[in-house]
């Protein structure tokens, strides 16, 4: 019995060693290099085939088959690897090139060693298109229509796009990539006519031996919450509020900038900007966030900031507007402070910021100039007119469905031959007149003519412009969201909470229900907050704001809040964790860019399932990191007492901490397993051995052992359970961070 047991949790501990290596040696000698020497070798194959028999070997000798769901959720598993074996024998994949042009059907694929295998039917392309979003030519799917003939001379249309597959005699066509100009397309071909079934037999088994789990009586999790350390409710209630920011009052030494109302005005106009047709308020805050770092500037709008760049650029030129994040770039500009004017880019021999200025530097500081480039490019075209796309007009494309296009013109374009005369003096002069209208000081008449500006537009592209609930979802999404002293807020309340109630249970002492009270009327706002600014996003994209790393973090601190709410009577530490993990969730979602633009959703994006495998995974990871500073409570806990009598204290932590990990095991293995049939769905594999993939396999290894304490009787000892829970944490730090900036991979994108 021992010696299964150790070579069953040796052999798994084995597994995760060799799967963090694997990722290393993947960034040091690359993809193929991994696949051959590791994923692919046959003592890799061998090491989960042998883990796999002993694995079952010691279920069936201590008899777990008595108990249905242990049992279930053990026999899942070995089903998913099942499946995995029958795929790396009999599974083969490839791509198949096709052309509209074609003399003759294609009757063969290669594969990726860079051999030919022959399909048993032929299959010709009858059409390739790109369907967009409408008004904008931003790609929204791609789509191949073709012919498959078979031997006998039958044939049957078939069509592939993104996230729909075409099946046929076991063989899967997936649309890839297609030609430049739009007459080819290259299609990923898949043949797996058992491990599929197998494998996809594993994930429902699964999914059904954790629902039996949370609820038969008997099973570990039943017990835990029968434990007599945690009594009481588990519902939290939440206040009802959403209050709005406002923007600082202005500064005495402000640039000249259009009336606060006029420049609204602005705001409300349609602009084609960033692949999309948005609010230009949309345009205005991503302009003024990427300047100067922040939504406002003294206390102005961002559409004032925008306008005042175009109508007031000679005051504007030489504020010190710009910020500068480099110490190469600040020195290459020759300023002091952080911030910089326009006129700082130019010199006497001219721009300073020319690629001979750029070679032979280090890494980090040519991206530092290069992001300084960027921002005078960006200033440029406010003030040229060129960022400004505000004229629709919709012009012959026989290439598109329906023969017609639209197309966005700047004040700096000039209009196509084909726009009737009236329309042209309407582009070309409408601004030129507001300009005048500016000078003159009449604002009431530049209000009279975007509100003209704005009719035309709607005119001109009736049929392609967002509707009027997402329109104005959007303008109220770019006023409220800020996540950055809403994260600042929720750490230090975070903070206080921590010190407050681990204080409280070192000394053995009730807290004042008043404070409770308060904190629990903060979180219930700021998740309201958070869930309307997430409703908001969502109406304004189109699409379930899951889709990007800011999205993802966002819903993990909303799911934080959720989860501290349900918890708190049970233990009142929850509260703090609620706020310090919103806290991080919040910053990190702002570390790559201040607020990420909303943008139309990746073809291959477009899925339920991504939405499904995202909530899953997140409401994981925030039960994780509820362990995790569980076990750092403990910890400070028998660390800072003066009295020493924290046992108790300590062991009620345990407790709680192993009462959420069997939820959060469970949702991380049906969160990866739901984003498996996604990645089955959209590229034709369930598994690629991606780096996100593999450190996710990993999380859920190193936490399996701690599900386990009947066979490991470390994790029943409290210090211990502590000490794992802070430690494993990392692994989930690797998986969502450390993946995307260090091992890169097809999710570097999340």
């Amino acid at each position: 019995m021992k010696g299964l047991k150790y070579l069953s949790f040796g052999g798994a501990a084995l597994l995760a060693l060799v799967l963090m290596a694997a990722t290393v040696v993947e960034k040091f000698r690359g993809t193929a290099f991994a696949a051959e020497a590791v994923y692919g070798a046959p003592w890799f194959v061998a090491l989960w085939a042998v883990v796999a028999v002993a694995s079952a070997a010691y279920v069936w000798r201590r008899r777990l088959y008595r108990r249905v769901p242990t049992f279930l959720l053990h026999a899942s598993f070995l089903l998913i690897l099942a499946g995995a074996l029958a795929t790396h024998w009999y599974g083969r994949q490839g791509s198949v090139h096709l052309r509209q042009d074609a003399a003759a059907p294609v009757r063969a694929f290669e594969t990726a060693g860079g051999d030919e295998e022959a399909l048993p039917f032929g299959i010709r392309l009858e059409e390739f298109r790109v369907e967009y979003y409408p008004g904008t030519m931003a790609p929204m799917d791609f789509v191949s229509r073709f012919t498959v003939t078979d031997g006998d001379g039958t044939s049957l249309p078939g069509e592939v796009s993104m996230n729909r597959i075409f099946r046929h005699r076991h063989y899967r066509f997936y649309q890839s990539r297609y030609d430049s100009d739009g007459r080819g397309t290259t299609l990923s071909v898949a043949y797996d006519p058992w491990g599929i079934g197998i494998t996809y037999a594993g994930y429902v088994l699964l999914l059904l031996s954790c629902l039996l789990f949370f609820f038969d009586r008997g099973s570990a999790f039943r017990r835990l919450c029968r434990h007599p350390l945690l009594r009481g409710a588990a519902v939290g209630a939440c206040l009802l509020c959403l209050a709005s920011p406002t923007y600082a009052a202005e500064a005495s030494d402000v640039p000249r900038a259009l009336p606060r109302q006029t420049a609204a005005a602005f705001g409300n106009l349609y602009v084609y900007y960033n692949e999309r047709v948005c609010p230009l308020q949309t345009l205005a805050k991503d302009f003024t966030v990427k300047l100067c770092g922040k939504p406002s500037y003294k206390g102005l709008t961002p559409e004032q900031v925008l306008t005042g760049w175009f109508f007031y650029y000679d005051d504007w030129k030489e504020e010190p507007f710009i910020r500068i994040k480099g110490a190469e770039a600040r020195e290459q500009l020759g300023v002091e402070g952080g911030y910089a004017r326009l006129s700082d880019f130019v010199g006497r021999e001219g721009y300073k910021l020319d690629e001979g200025a750029l070679q032979d530097l280090p890494v980090k500081a040519r991206r530092a100039l290069e992001e300084a480039n960027e921002q005078f490019s960006l200033v440029s075209q406010a003030a040229a007119g060129s960022l400004w796309k505000l004229f629709p007009y919709v012009e012959a494309a026989d290439s598109l469905p329906g023969g017609r296009r639209l197309k966005w013109f700047s004040l700096a374009d000039r209009p196509p031959r084909a726009m009737p005369l009236d329309e042209q003096s309407f582009v070309r002069g409408s601004m030129n007149y507001v300009a005048e209208q500016v000078a003159r000081k009449d604002f009431a008449r530049v209000e009279e003519v975007l509100a003209k500006i704005r009719t035309y537009q709607e005119r001109s592209a009736a049929g392609y412009l967002p509707s009027a609930v997402s329109f104005r979802a959007e303008k109220l999404y770019n006023r409220l969201n800020d996540s950055r002293p809403l994260a600042f807020a929720s750490l230090a309340v975070g903070l206080f909470a921590f010190f407050y109630y681990c204080r409280l249970l070192a000394l053995r002492r009730r807290g004042a229900a008043s404070v409770t009270r308060v904190l629990l009327g903060l979180m219930g706002l700021e998740l309201l907050f958070l869930c309307g600014t997430m409703v908001l996003r969502g109406v304004a994209s189109g699409h379930l704001p899951l889709s990007n790393g800011h999205e993802t973090m966002q819903s993990l601190a909303a799911c934080a809040l959720l989860l501290a709410l349900v918890f708190h009577r049970r233990l009142a530490l929850s509260v703090a964790f609620g706020f310090l993990t919103c806290g991080l969730a919040l910053l990190v979602s702002m570390m790559g860019e201040a607020n990420p633009a909303v943008t139309h959703l990746m073809p291959v994006l477009s899925s339920p399932l991504l939405s499904l495998h995202v909530v899953a995974v997140m409401l994981a990871y925030a039960l994780l990191a509820f362990v995790m500073l569980g076990g750092v409570a403990a910890l400070a806990m028998r660390a800072f007492s003066r009295s020493g009598n924290v046992s108790v204290e300590v062991e009620r932590l345990q407790v709680l901490g192993r009462l959420l990990l069997c939820p959060a095991v469970f949702l991380l293995a049906l969160g990866i397993f739901i984003g498996a049939v996604w990645a089955n769905v959209s590229w034709g594999r369930y598994w690629g051995w991606d780096p996100k993939e593999v450190w996710a396999l990993i999380t859920l290894l190193v936490y399996a052992f701690a599900l386990h304490p009947a066979s490991l009787p470390w994790f029943r000892r409290p210090v211990f359970f502590h000490v794992f829970a802070v430690l494993a944490f990392l692994c989930v730090l690797v998986t969502y961070f450390g993946v995307n900036f260090l091992l890169g991979g097809m999710h570097s994108y999340a």
